[in-house]
């Protein structure tokens, strides 16, 4: 079992199973670690949206970092895939984390220097975009190798609300250090905020004996990719977390990228609050985490998932049409606490469905469809700011959202969700037994992030 120590099965309920996980040291260690790297990365996330507008005054380059941040995953997603399930995954990270904190001490030496260039900004956002492509699905996977599989639902839970805690607590830290010390020491934050994750897989115990099967007897990354969509797509409950995540992504998820069009132009507000604007999304999610966690697992995902989805894109178009800023904080509270009922059911939902031996590889079309629809979605609602303003482009994908939740609803997707799939069935009997028959079990996910996926 993976950890320092066993916790005791003391047979909690409710609340008191909501952080069970956390008492596995090493899962503890890479959470806490990943709440400062998620931080980071929030406080460079607001800066860098809020530099090209200042400096270009245009939507359009807001939608282009968010492209540049995301797009890479399209590269990287299939390679990472398959060395989530070749390489070790603790090592994978650390390399991972290394290469992205180089690009983001680049990006602070950079502007440090006097950079002000829009177009080098977006391409060091890449960088950074393509190592977190590459260590996504080895970060989302390695949850798995920390806890055992009767408090997974928990780790898969908690490890995104770790993601949205940090964007409760990085937007604000971002806002402060925007309005005094500057973008210089926002980027740089981030870069040091990488060493947290670095620092805590070093002394992480669990995956250092993992080995992967010898790379002669594997296909070629295409061919394994290619066969994980064939896979995804006899799976009717992952296939099913893969179209949510594609509508939830391509809609309502760029609305963060484009609060700093709201807070100049529809709400007038200064830093600070742009900061508290963005924190909002992240701070509905930190609250929504005890009773999601929390959930019982025998309870049903699927409808739990259609109707946060449904919630999320309510929320989105009431953000869209709020009267007043304190309202409009109100609407992405609720927005952020949809989204991580989301997140948690779908990324729960992909774990328990697929087996280890393809883990990192489906994780990384799942990421994939996430990352390609997110930075799309960014950059046309961004055009469409330009075009016809911050309110009805973002009204309107909270709407479309709300038709695309229908059509799933009526076409059965959401109940695919708790169904077994051929994976579950085919387990062994000592490995099949659901989470939810253990008594220390809780219920349920950018990318980073993320995602979003991430970190």
């Amino acid at each position: 079992m993976p950890g320092e120590e066993v916790p005791a099965d003391d047979g909690e309920g409710g609340l008191g199973r909501a952080f069970v996980a956390l008492r596995y040291p090493d899962f503890r260690r890479f959470w806490l670690a990943a709440v400062v790297s998620n931080t980071g990365s929030w406080v460079q996330g607001i800066t860098v949206p809020f530099v090209l507008y200042t400096l270009t005054r245009r939507g359009v380059w807001v939608g282009m970092a968010s492209f540049a941040q995301f797009a890479p995953f399209v590269v990287a997603g299939p390679l990472g895939g398959s060395l989530a399930d070749r390489l070790p995954r603790r090592t994978l990270l650390l390399l991972t984390h290394g290469a992205a904190l180089l690009s983001a001490a680049s990006l602070a030496l950079a502007w440090t220097a006097g950079l002000r260039s829009p177009t080098a900004i977006v391409a060091l956002v890449a960088v950074g975009g393509l190592a977190a492509g590459l260590g996504s699905p080895a970060w989302q996977a390695f949850v798995t190798d920390l806890v055992p599989r009767s408090v997974l639902l928990n780790a898969i839970s908690l490890n995104s609300a770790q993601f949205n805690a940090a964007r409760a607590f990085g937007p604000a830290l971002g806002g402060i250090v925007l309005a005094t010390l500057g973008a210089g020491w926002a980027f740089s934050i981030n870069a040091l905020s990488y060493l947290a994750v670095i620092l805590a897989l070093a002394r992480i115990r669990a995956g250092r004996a993992r080995r992967a099967d010898p790379v002669d007897d594997r296909p070629g990354v295409l061919r394994e990719f290619a066969a994980s969509v064939r896979y995804i797509r006899t799976q009717r409950g992952i296939a099913a977390c893969v179209l949510t995540v594609v509508g939830l992504s391509l809609l309502t998820s760029p609305v963060s990228s484009l609060l700093v069009v709201f807070a100049e132009a529809v709400f007038e507000v200064g830093r600070g609050r742009y900061g508290l604007l963005v924190a909002a999304i992240g701070l509905g999610a930190v609250l929504a985490t005890p009773y999601v966690s929390s959930r019982h697992p025998e309870r049903p995902r699927g409808p739990f998932v259609g109707a946060a989805l449904g919630a999320n894109a309510l929320a989105a178009a009431a953000f869209a049409l709020a009267p007043s800023y304190w309202f409009g904080l109100v609407a992405l509270l609720i927005m952020g606490a949809a989204y991580l009922a989301v997140a948690a059911g779908l990324n729960t939902t992909l774990q328990l469905l697929v087996d280890d031996a393809r883990r990192g590889r489906v994780i990384a079309v799942y990421l994939m469809a996430l990352t390609v629809a997110l930075p799309l979605g960014a950059l046309v609602e961004g055009w469409l700011v330009d075009q016809i303003g911050p309110r009805p482009t973002v009204a309107g994908a909270g709407l479309m959202l709300l038709v695309v939740t229908a059509l799933l609803a009526a076409q059965g997707w959401f109940a695919a969700m708790d169904r077994p799939g051929a994976a579950e069935a085919q387990r062994q009997p000592s490995d099949a037994v659901p989470a939810r028959r253990a008594a220390s079990q809780p219920a349920a996910s950018g990318h980073q992030r993320h995602a979003g996926p991430g970190r």
